[in-house]
């Protein structure tokens, strides 16, 4: 028991919560259920791609705090973080079951895909799970796979990242269950934007992927309020930069933002980034995403 409640927890990385998750929390859920138990999530933080390939650049779909958010809407009600580390890494399936699981967490049972792997050298597998979980007094479900497409393995966060990076925005949309967003705190820039009329809220990736560079139509949430947006991710070669910078131009705003958090949602891919001949050439390129923007968000 943790804190007083059974759980039956889903076991992954959950990185964007893409439909296929849901669909694992929802079996957990109805699991769960039938046992008496409440719902849960087990995650490892770092990401075991960040812990095996350090030096890879950022891939993360969501960030912890969105992360959590989305699992909770999902149906998970208690959420485990597990450190992956080397004492994780290199522990054996058996192991892990027994001292983590059941020992550690007090799981009163787990569900995950017939395609989970743990343990040192990705040993087990969820048959191993299965057997494992058992005999040491977890109840154990493989989840069913859902089948979106003729081929499953288009089906998770792999297959999000490469439709971030082509700028295939809605095909990512399909398979998260809603448009890809950026959450961020808004940063002072070089306020280029507000001297040609179109003053950005600029927001850093962080750990988050790189989608494909470019302009994109865009809603942008503020507090309880969402506008219809342009956005640009790159590094803006008119004016000379280089660090890698989301600007979003809000449409029938008008406030500060610095400092302020929102939530930037990308609906379609609108064009390239590109270098402009001076500011007056940049300036009516903008206004003509912004008409673009406004007929794609209706």
């Amino acid at each position: 028991m943790v804190g007083g409640k059974n759980i039956i927890a889903a076991l992954g990385n959950f990185d964007g919560v893409h439909r296929g998750h849901q669909y694992l929390l929802k079996q957990t859920e109805e699991f769960a259920k039938a046992h008496g138990a409440a719902a849960g999530a087990v995650l490892f933080a770092p990401h075991p791609r960040r812990y095996f390939r350090p030096d890879d650049p950022p891939f993360l779909l969501t960030l912890p705090e969105q992360r959590d958010a989305l699992l909770r809407a999902a149906g998970a009600e208690e959420i485990f973080v597990l450190v992956f580390e080397e004492a994780l890494a290199s522990m054996t399936p058996e192991v892990f079951v027994r001292d983590v699981l059941k020992g550690r967490l007090g799981l009163a049972g787990v569900v995950t895909g017939a395609d989970f792997r743990f343990g040192k050298g990705r040993a087990g597998d969820g048959e191993a799970l299965k057997t494992l979980g058992e005999a040491v007094g977890l109840k154990v479900k493989l989840a069913d796979i859902l089948a979106e497409t003729p081929d499953t393995e288009k089906f998770g966060s792999s297959a999000v990242r490469a439709a971030l990076q082509e700028g295939a925005v809605e095909r990512a949309a399909a398979m998260l269950g809603r448009d890809w967003s950026v959450t961020g705190v808004v940063t002072e820039g070089r306020k280029v934007g507000r001297t040609i009329g179109f003053p950005t809220a600029n927001l850093t990736l962080g750990e988050l992927i790189e989608p494909r560079k470019g302009v994109y139509a865009t809603r942008t949430k503020v507090g309880g309020t969402t506008y219809g947006s342009v956005s640009n991710f790159g590094r803006r070669p008119t004016v000379g930069d280089s660090a890698p910078l989301l600007e979003t131009y809000l449409f029938d705003f008008d406030g500060d933002l610095y400092g302020k958090e929102i939530d930037v949602s990308f609906a379609a891919f609108l064009r390239d980034e590109k270098k402009f001949d001076g500011l007056d050439e940049l300036k009516a390129q903008i206004a003509n995403d912004c008409v673009k923007a406004r007929a794609i968000l209706g």
